[in-house]
């Protein structure tokens, strides 16, 4: 298979952080005095912050203003933080690191696409600071996936044709905004794989390096 770009989402494909967003988002829960278990949690995979904290408050027994949410993801955004300062190089896997460098050494222009606005923050404590050829995420955008928008700009940036980028996803909306955007999409793990849409289910992350031989 030939390609020129490939965009690699972040949470659940480059590294996990699932547990310190489910932290912080139970933490903020529990004050409000909302239920919240991993089963929700798994909603919310793959969605902007303002968008995960409605379908938290769901459950809730009174309606909140535009201010108090805004005042309740700065919070929970503020926990996550914190939790992710016990991210280290550690956090990112061997068979991660091996076949990232792989691909840079065949030379793909290789780029993250993901809709966190700690996407920086996260790469530079697990050691991927500078590594990437570009960075497109939340801080750049103002759709989530579904949308395309952070796809389509992490292609902009790398001066690349979306129909010549291949995007890494975990989540059946990434691959959605993969699709939207005009780019093949590949699967890797959570509701991704097998949802239908992709154009390809990867066995591991290492098998990108097959894939792409």
């Amino acid at each position: 298979m030939q390609t020129k770009a490939i965009i690699f989402d972040l949470d659940g494909v480059i590294c996990f952080t699932d547990r310190f967003h489910y932290q912080a988002w139970k933490q903020l829960a529990d004050r409000l005095g909302i239920y919240f278990d991993e089963k929700i949690n798994d909603r919310l995979r793959g969605v902007s912050r303002m968008a995960s904290l409605e379908i938290i408050l769901e459950r809730a027994d009174r309606a909140y203003t535009q201010e108090e949410k805004e005042a309740f993801t700065t919070e929970k955004n503020e926990t996550y933080r914190e939790l992710l300062k016990n991210m280290s190089p550690a956090d990112l896997s061997d068979e991660v690191r091996e076949t990232l460098h792989t691909l840079k050494s065949r030379g793909y222009t290789m780029a993250i696409g993901s809709s966190s606005k700690n996407t920086k923050f996260i790469l530079e404590r697990i050691g991927l600071a500078g590594f990437f050829d570009a960075i497109a995420d939340g801080t750049d955008i103002t759709r989530s996936k579904p949308d395309p928008e952070v796809f389509l700009k992490a292609a902009e940036k790398i001066n690349k044709d979306p129909a010549d980028c291949i995007v890494i996803e975990d989540a059946k909306a990434g691959i959605q905004a993969a699709k939207a955007a005009g780019m093949t999409a590949f699967a890797l793990f959570g509701d991704a794989r097998g949802c239908g849409l992709e154009d390809y289910d990867l066995l591991s992350f290492a098998d990108l390096a097959n894939v792409l031989n």
